[in-house]
């Protein structure tokens, strides 16, 4: 059996698990140690890394490398997920505010910050990953984790959609920051769309669609090697 050491950029689709495309890659592929260096949401589409192999112990040095996303803010609802999978909880009309002035308040959510976790989320307490308990009704004390937004920007205006590009620290919730920031405006708001571009150095315009993923050939050509 051929297993691979390495390094492979996937380009994942929305409406797809992160586990769901290291659970195709070790099927397909027949691999015995496959993981990937930090979650995309479902509905998130952009760059996954996966990790082959040897590669799978160093997990922790690619997940804490930044992270670059473009992402779709929607204003005036807010959502118990703080995305568009989850159901909307409040609908306010949106302020008469400006592009100039959103950017102000972009500015506010830059630079070290501090993110209370969503409860739909990964993030353990006690144990208990939080998603599982948010799905049981349980809502449980988050206590506020401090990250880096290395830029926040707008990309297009057009109300009630906010389009934005954000480079965060490892840690960041790019669904709270769209929710925090919709509070702050005073109408709530949620991400409906998200897109991550890079993870340190490694882009999503050298990764593979999933569907490009046919033979093996094609999957043992495209494992990177980095030092």
């Amino acid at each position: 059996m051929n297993y691979a050491s390495g390094l492979l950029l996937v380009d994942k689709p929305g409406d797809t698990t992160s586990h769901d495309v290291v659970d195709f890659i070790r099927k397909k592929f027949e691999q015995k140690k496959v993981g990937h260096a930090g979650t995309l949401d479902p509905f998130a589409t952009g760059l996954l890394l996966i990790l082959l192999g040897g590669f799978t112990k160093r997990s922790k040095e690619f997940s804490d490398c930044d992270k670059e996303y473009e992402a779709v803010l929607e204003l005036g609802a807010s959502t118990d997920t703080g995305d568009r999978e989850g159901k909307i909880i409040s609908e306010k009309k949106i302020p008469d505010i400006r592009e100039g002035e959103l950017q102000k308040v972009f500015l506010e959510f830059s630079g070290k910050i501090k993110q209370v976790p969503p409860m739909f989320s990964a993030k353990k307490i006690k144990g208990k990953k939080l998603y599982d308990l948010a799905r049981r009704g349980i809502v449980v004390k988050r206590e506020p984790k401090e990250v880096f937004i290395h830029s926040l920007k707008i990309l297009d205006f057009s109300l009630p959609r906010v389009s934005f590009y954000a480079k965060c620290s490892k840690g960041t919730y790019i669904r709270q920051l769209a929710h925090d920031i919709g509070e702050r405006i005073g109408c709530g708001g949620y991400l409906s769309a998200l897109r991550r571009t890079f993870i340190g150095p490694f882009s999503v315009r050298e990764a593979l669609p999933l569907d490009k993923l046919e033979n093996a050939q094609h999957f043992y050509e495209n494992i990177l090697q980095p030092q």
